[in-house]
């Protein structure tokens, strides 16, 4: 039994059919014997949608409230997510950054990751329950709201595997893995195995947008396997981990 951090955005959870079909892959895992903590993004659209909202009221609106408003779109996913694993006869119980709680700094729609307290959410976990996390957020010092910036619900995903030693975080998307190029692009594009922390870091700081290179660069700090794997198709995926057994180690 392995216990798993699955990270599901946007494109994942963009409609409730969506959602439905996460729920039902979430029971697929279940049944296999592992534990699932999951974090999710929000419906596809609604963190933009949220920001022009704001930006309609004044041009420059405060970096504080702005982090309210759209922190607001994690918390519809995961409740519809829970409510979905629930219908399945699946405990769950979703939670907000504050909740669990995800501390940051105070830096407002950039806000870096300090500390997780993992206690309520290893107690959770044991029980048998699903915790369903929000995010790209958390709460400073000061008990305000937080957003993570850009990959924040990426790097929310790897912080939670990492202070829970989880077995392995999946970045569950709408690509299968990653791609020697853009498949969409370049037809004769294979998909890798395996790729190590290194060689994703320099793709993703290149312009590939199958990861964040904050995410990766903490994964690669905390060691935490990540697997980059479609939502929508079955498939092991490409496996991001350590330097591979190698002869000619640098």
């Amino acid at each position: 039994m392995a216990l798993i951090v699955q990270k599901y955005g946007g494109t994942s959870v963009g409609s409730v059919e969506r959602i439905r079909g996460v729920a039902d892959r979430i029971v697929r895992y279940r049944e296999a014997g592992h534990q699932v903590c999951v974090v999710s993004s929000a419906m596809s659209g609604e963190t933009n949608r949220l920001d022009a909202l704001g930006k309609e009221m004044v041009a420059r609106p405060l970096a504080r409230e702005m982090d309210v408003l759209l922190s607001s779109g994690e918390q519809v996913a995961i409740a519809l997510l829970a409510i979905a694993l629930t219908a399945r006869g699946v405990p769950a119980q979703s939670f907000l950054g504050f909740q669990i709680a995800i501390r940051t700094d105070d830096a407002h729609s950039r806000a870096r990751i300090e500390s997780i307290d993992t206690e309520k959410l290893q107690s959770v976990i044991d029980q048998g329950i699903v915790p369903v996390i929000a995010g790209f957020q958390g709460i400073d010092d000061h008990g305000a709201i937080t957003t993570l910036g850009r990959g924040g619900s990426d790097t929310t995903a790897v912080a939670v595997a990492a202070a829970l030693g989880a077995d392995e975080c999946e970045i569950c998307t709408d690509v299968d893995g990653v791609y020697t190029a853009d498949p969409r692009v370049e037809p004769r594009a294979r998909r890798l195995g395996t790729v190590t922390f290194e060689e994703m870091l320099e793709l993703a700081s290149l312009g590939s947008k199958v990861l964040h290179p904050r995410s990766v660069e903490f994964a690669g700090k905390y060691q935490v396997p990540l697997r980059v794997l479609s939502t929508f198709e079955e498939g092991q995926g490409t496996l991001i981990t350590m330097e591979q057994d190698n002869m000619e180690q640098p």
